[in-house]
């Protein structure tokens, strides 16, 4: 059997031994077969299978998992239909080197056409390819968390204001107090009181009060002001107790006044409404009494 020299090498066998290299390893005898085949042509090949390693390493340490079947389905019919399109003589690792038989014999998974020994641009293929599957065979990349989604804040409505109850409104809801007094107050003879209707509410438990009246004439607050009166029966009848001034505005049919005592008052016996000097007075002389309503 004549000897053949590296060139002569069959580059199939080559190939199977290159890409074993950079993937799982040569055994021992596979190791010297390859050392056998020490020409530029082989150290070019194996500079390319590095490189395309070094890639493989560079894309990622993920775990590799076996590629779906449907993949490797198709890359087998793939390879039949290119070898039936090309055939050629199918080549083991012992075709010739150097007349010697290496110990383990690497058969080839795809037949490929012969080429030239000088040219390596199906070698950078076979790298791709090589890529291709372990990309495959990658695991999937977690995915990227979740981005935070910035929700506007809903502003806050303040609720709309209520109105607090007027006189009239709370003067009813004291005349639903059980301890609470209710009086009538009669018009006196004074010219002014002419037509004065009223009445009083009155609750000694939270000293609470309101004076409605219908008929009352309106006043200047800078000339004339009413002020109220309640007689205490535990006080000496000369001194009653202060209950506020108020005014009755123009054309007013029927006003509410809240009662103000200025002192607790412990037994209400009477109240009563005087025409007074601006801002009232602190003891009437009792000249212009208008209304007066007595307890019991």
């Amino acid at each position: 059997m004549s000897e053949t020299g590296p060139q002569d090498q069959p580059e199939d066998a080559l190939v199977d031994l290159l890409i074993k290299q950079v993937t799982e390893g040569l055994s021992p005898a596979e190791q010297r077969a390859l050392d056998a085949l020490d020409s530029p042509s082989v150290t070019a090949a194996s500079q390319e299978f590095e490189r395309a390693a070094a890639a493989i390493s560079l894309a990622g340490a993920a775990p590799l998992q076996a590629p779906p079947p449907a993949l490797l389905a198709r890359l087998e019919v793939q390879a039949s239909s290119y070898a039936a399109a090309h055939p050629v003589a199918v080549h083991t690792a012992a075709d010739g080197v150097g007349g010697r038989a290496p110990a383990a014999v690497v058969p080839l998974a795809v037949a490929r056409p012969r080429r030239s020994s000088g040219s390596l641009g199906w070698l950078a293929a076979a790298a791709c390819l090589v890529l291709a599957v372990i990309g495959w065979m990658r695991s999937p990349s977690p995915p990227l968390p979740p981005v935070a989604q910035v929700v506007p804040e809903t502003p806050i409505v303040p609720p709309a204001p209520v109105e607090p109850p007027g006189p009239a409104e709370e003067r009813t809801a004291l005349l639903a107090s059980p301890t609470a007094l209710k009086l009538t107050l009669g018009a006196t003879k004074d010219p002014a009181a002419a037509g004065v209707t009223g009445d009083v509410v009155w609750d000694p438990v939270t000293q609470k009060g309101f004076l409605r009246f219908a008929g009352l004439k309106s006043n200047d607050p800078s000339v004339m002001q009413y002020q109220i009166w309640i007689f205490d029966g535990e006080r000496d009848k000369r001194y009653p107790i202060d209950g506020g001034v108020f005014d009755v505005p123009a054309n007013a049919a029927d006003i509410v006044i809240p009662i103000r005592a200025a002192v607790v008052v412990h037994k209400p016996a009477a109240f009563a409404v005087t025409a007074e000097k601006p801002g009232g007075v602190v003891v009437s002389d009792r000249a212009h009494v208008l209304v007066l309503g007595a307890a019991g």
